[in-house]
C-alpha cells in the first residue's frame, strides 16, 4: 500500500501475502483436524433400532396365524416366536418352551430358559425352540425402547469439552491486538522522526510474529500422533476428548462377561470316577451333548470335538425338564445333568468327584453331571474362563490409584469369585443396564472422572453416560459405536497403555503450548521494538514470518516425539 510513502522515508516495501496464506491455511488445518476427530455415534441408535424384526407373527383365535408390521401390534396380542427369531416386543410366555439369549439385556453369555409365565423382552433372540407369548409392552415401552432413549439422553446431554487451546486464544489474540496499537501510539507518541513509520512496522510485526498458527497446531498435532500411536498398540480412539479425559481417570468401572471373562461357557476340567471307561463315555457324553437343546452343551460339543471324539448312537434319549436328559446305550440306562438330577435319583458321588465339584463350585462354576443308575461316572466343571491378562490389568490400574469396579448381571456369588480371583475389592452383581449408567452417575456426583469398560449391547448407555468410553473389540458392534475407545484385541492390559498414552499426549500438548507462548512472550516486545532505545535494534517483518513459521514446525516436531513413545 502506497509503496512511494515507504520509499521516500527510506524504507524498502515488503509483501507478505505467503505470510497471509500460511496463516489461514494452518488455522484451517487445525480445524479440519478437530472436526475429523469429533466422531459421532448417531449410528448406535439405528443398530439398535435394527435389533427390533419389522414383522412379527400374529396368532388370532382359532389359531389362524398372519404375519403383520410390527407397528400394529398391540398390548394383549399373541405372538408366535420360531427358532432363531428376534422377540418383537416385551410380554409373557403363554405355551412353548424355549431358551432365549437375553444377553443384551443381563450381558450374560449363557441363553435363559423361558418357560409359561416368564417375561420376554424386544430385541432378545430365541434359540431352538418354539413359543407364543402375549404381548404386554410395544413401541416405547419396551426395555429395547428404554435402553435407545437413555442412550440418546446421555449422549445428549454430554457438553463439549472447551479446548484449552481455545481458552488460550481467547485471551491472546485480543492482547496481541492491544500490544500492536499500543506499539503504534508509544511509537508516534516517543519516536521522534519517522515514529509513524516506524510505528505502523512495529504494528506489523507483532502481528506476524504473534500469529496463533503455533496455538492452533498444538492441540491437533499432538493428538493425530497419539491416535496413531493408539493404533499401533490396538487401541482405536474416536474422538480428542477421550485421549485427553483418560488421564484423569480415577474410578474405572468393568463389565463382567466378554471384558475380565472370555464371554462365552468353556469346559475347564473334568473329572472321572475311578475306574470309567474314560475313551466310551467321552464318546457318549459328545453323542448326549450333541442332542441336547441346553446352552452349557455347546461348550461340551466345543470341548469333545477338539479331541476328536466319535460321535456313537444312542438307543433312548429322553430330556427330564430343569434337570437334564436320560439315555439308554448297550442296555444301560445313563444320567447327564445337574446335582438335583442325581439327588432325585439317589445316585452316589465317591469322595473325590464330590471333593472336585465343591472345589469347582467355590469358583463359581457349572457342574454337570454324568452318572449310571447307582454311581457318578464324572464331573464336568464350566465356567466362562477369566482373560489371561485380567488380573495384571487390575493390578496395574490400581498401582495407578484407580478404583476397579465389576459390574455384572450374574449373582452374587458369582460375582464374588471372579472379583476375589482379579482382586477387585468394589463389585455389584445381578446388575441391568439402567442401573450400570445411575451407578456412573453416582461416582461422577462424587466428583469422579468415571471411564467405563464394557462389551455388550447392555452397555451401551452406561458407556454413553462415562467421561471415557472403552469398548471390547469382540463385543457387539454397538458397544463399539458408542464408545470412544476401542481396544481391538480385547485384552484389558491395553487399558493402563491407553491412559499412559493420555498422560504423554496432554503432556505433549501443554509442552507445545508453553512453548508457543514462552515464544510470544519473548518475540512480541522484541516485535514492538522494546530494544530500540537501548541497542538500535528493530525486528524486520520478514524475520518476524520466519519465527512465526519455525514456531509451527517446532510444535509439529514435538508433537511427533509420540511415535517413539514405548507403552
Amino acid at each position: 500500500v502506497y509503496p512511494q510513502y515507504w520509499h521516500s522515508k527510506g524504507l524498502h516495501a515488503h509483501v507478505y501475502f505467503e505470510a497471509a496464506a500460511v496463516v489461514i491455511a494452518f488455522i484451517l488445518l487445525g480445524k479440519m483436524l478437530e472436526e475429523k476427530a469429533k466422531g459421532n455415534t448417531s449410528s448406535a441408535i439405528k443398530k439398535l433400532m435394527g435389533l427390533q424384526p419389522k414383522t412379527v407373527t400374529v396368532v388370532h383365535h382359532g389359531g389362524h396365524q398372519m404375519e403383520m408390521p410390527i407397528a400394529s401390534v398391540k398390548v394383549g396380542d399373541t405372538l408366535l416366536v420360531k427358532p432363531g427369531e428376534k422377540i418383537a416386543v416385551d410380554g409373557k410366555v403363554s405355551t412353548g418352551t424355549s431358551y432365549v439369549d437375553e444377553s443384551m439385556i443381563s450381558g450374560e453369555p449363557i441363553p435363559v430358559e423361558k418357560k409359561q409365565g416368564d417375561k420376554v423382552f424386544a430385541g432378545t433372540i430365541n434359540q431352538k425352540g418354539s413359543f407364543q407369548f402375549t404381548a404386554n409392552k410395544v413401541g416405547g415401552d419396551t426395555v429395547l425402547a428404554q435402553i435407545i432413549k437413555m442412550v440418546q439422553e446421555a449422549q445428549g446431554s454430554k457438553a463439549p469439552v472447551q479446548k484449552l487451546v481455545d481458552k488460550i486464544a481467547g485471551i491472546f489474540v485480543p492482547i496481541v491486538i492491544l500490544i500492536a496499537i499500543l506499539s503504534l501510539i508509544a511509537w508516534v507518541v516517543l519516536g521522534g522522526d519517522n515514529s509513524f513509520t516506524q510505528g505502523l512496522l512495529a504494528l506489523v510485526t507483532v502481528l506476524v510474529i504473534a500469529c496463533p498458527c503455533a496455538l492452533g497446531l498444538a492441540t491437533p498435532t499432538a493428538i493425530m500422533a497419539g491416535v496413531g500411536k493408539g493404533a499401533e498398540n490396538g487401541i482405536l480412539i474416536k474422538d480428542a476428548e477421550s485421549l485427553e479425559l483418560a488421564k484423569k481417570v480415577d474410578a474405572i468401572i468393568l463389565d463382567k462377561t466378554g471384558t475380565i471373562t472370555e464371554g462365552k461357557p468353556e469346559v475347564v476340567s473334568i473329572k472321572w470316577k475311578n475306574g470309567a471307561g474314560e475313551k466310551e463315555l467321552s464318546d457318549m457324553l459328545f453323542s448326549i451333548e450333541q442332542l441336547s437343546e441346553h446352552p452349557l452343551a455347546e461348550a461340551v460339543v466345543r470341548y469333545f470335538k477338539a479331541k476328536g471324539v466319535q460321535t456313537i448312537t444312542l438307543d433312548h434319549f429322553e430330556s427330564i425338564t430343569g434337570k437334564g436328559v436320560k439315555v439308554a446305550y448297550n442296555g444301560n440306562t445313563y444320567f447327564l445333568g445337574s446335582p438335583s438330577l442325581l439327588a432325585f435319583e439317589n445316585i452316589s458321588i465317591e469322595p473325590a468327584l464330590q471333593q472336585a465339584a465343591n472345589d469347582w463350585l467355590a469358583k463359581a462354576q457349572t457342574v454337570v453331571w454324568l452318572a449310571d443308575r447307582e454311581n457318578a461316572l464324572a464331573a464336568i466343571a464350566i465356567a466362562d474362563k477369566i482373560k489371561q491378562t485380567s488380573v495384571e490389568a487390575v493390578r496395574a490400574l490400581q498401582q495407578e490409584g484407580i478404583d476397579v469396579y465389576m459390574l455384572t448381571g450374574d449373582n452374587q456369588f458369582t460375582a464374588k469369585a471372579i472379583a476375589e480371583q482379579v482382586g477387585i475389592q468394589h463389585y455389584k452383581a445381578e446388575v441391568l443396564p439402567a442401573h450400570k449408567a445411575e451407578f456412573v452417575k453416582e461416582l461422577q456426583q462424587q466428583g469422579k472422572t468415571v471411564a467405563m469398560v464394557g462389551d455388550g449391547i447392555n452397555d451401551s448407555n452406561a458407556l454413553a453416560q462415562a467421561d471415557v468410553s472403552i469398548a471390547m473389540g469382540k463385543g457387539s458392534d454397538i458397544a463399539m459405536d458408542v464408545a470412544k475407545m476401542t481396544i481391538i484385541s480385547s485384552d484389558l492390559s491395553k487399558i493402563p497403555k491407553a491412559i499412559t498414552l493420555s498422560r504423554k499426549t496432554v503432556a505433549t500438548i501443554k509442552q507445545n503450548l508453553f512453548w508457543a507462548f514462552i515464544y510470544n512472550v519473548i518475540g512480541i516486545p522484541i516485535a514492538a521494538g522494546v530494544l530500540y532505545p537501548f541497542t538500535g535494534f528493530l525486528l524486520n517483518p520478514m524475520i518476524a514470518g520466519a519465527a512465526m513459521a519455525l514456531s509451527s514446525v517446532s510444535v509439529v516436531t514435538n508433537s511427533l516425539r509420540l511415535k517413539w513413545l514405548k507403552l
